[in-house]
């Protein structure tokens, strides 16, 4: 069974897929820094100063923060929109490959009797006429 395992864990797909796992978690800790420690208190400075992490309504015994939950889907946003320029940026990168040339014509239409004859044939065989 461990012999199995090391074989599933050194296939190059596990490997692009761990790879991608970490450098998105370090990718996402520098987008909620830029969210959270550069854009937010601008946007929080424009609206007089407000503190979108410290908003929030008390209900009974329940804090909700939504100000944290706006702060939230503004970083998905960013996130979003930096991968989709990301994935933009590299489909364009991607060269489109020539279309292959048509294929030479194998057969002819006889001129006389319209049936389908090998493009090599000098007479049809349908009808014995000469063909140019």
């Amino acid at each position: 069974m461990l012999k199995e395992f090391k074989a599933f864990v050194m296939r190059g797909n596990v490997l692009d897929l761990a790879t991608a796992v970490i450098i998105g978690g370090a990718f996402g800790k520098i987008i909620g820094s830029l969210v959270n420690d550069i854009i937010m208190p601008l946007i929080g400075l424009l609206m007089g100063g407000v503190n979108f992490s410290e908003l929030s309504t008390t209900v009974g015994a329940a804090v909700i923060k939504w100000g944290v939950f706006i702060q939230t889907t503004i970083d998905f946003i960013i996130i979003a929109f930096v991968v989709f320029l990301i994935i933009k940026a590299a489909n364009n990168m991607k060269k489109e490959a020539p279309a292959p040339a048509p294929a030479e014509p194998t057969t002819k239409e006889c001129p006389k009797c319209f049936s389908t004859i090998s493009i090599k044939a000098t007479r049809c065989p349908n009808c014995t006429s000469e063909i140019k």
